[in-house]
């Protein structure tokens, strides 16, 4: 019998930008699950690791070219069954808007209320205590 589980898939890697206070989240034109306002991320693809992926789905997406200067965890998701690594960047150049339109909606630097509007759930644990330690 054949096993199709999450560790046969390649992980999603989300970059964790903060600036100024707040975090870019994207709005997906398809929800996952539940989800439809999100982390810029995508899948890490082949000779990668979370942070190469992390950094190029950011620009990919949003048009920031972003550092990565920390993992800070990961995990199955609970909504989408898919192994997420989350990486915390900071800016280092570029306006954000949406690079993908195929795949988002907006994006949208959010302070911490906007955030809990947007995202009525917990986040992971490790990626909730650097948000609340860095947003506004």
């Amino acid at each position: 019998m054949s096993n199709t589980d999450s560790t046969e898939r390649p992980p999603i890697a989300a970059a964790i930008i903060v600036q100024d206070g707040q975090v870019l989240m994207a709005r997906r034109n398809v929800k996952e699950g539940q989800l439809s306002w999100q982390f810029p991320a995508g899948e890490v693809e082949a000779g990668e690791t979370g942070e190469d992926a992390a950094v190029r789905e950011a620009l990919e997406e949003t048009g920031l070219t972003v550092r990565a200067t920390k993992e800070l965890g990961e995990r199955v998701h609970p909504n989408t069954g898919r192994t997420m690594v989350y990486i915390a960047c900071d800016v280092v150049s570029g306006e954000a808007y949406v690079g993908d339109p195929e795949e988002l909606a907006e994006v949208a630097w959010c302070d911490r209320a906007t955030l809990a509007a947007y995202v009525p759930y917990p986040f992971f644990g490790p990626v909730q205590e650097h948000l609340d330690a860095n947003l506004s």
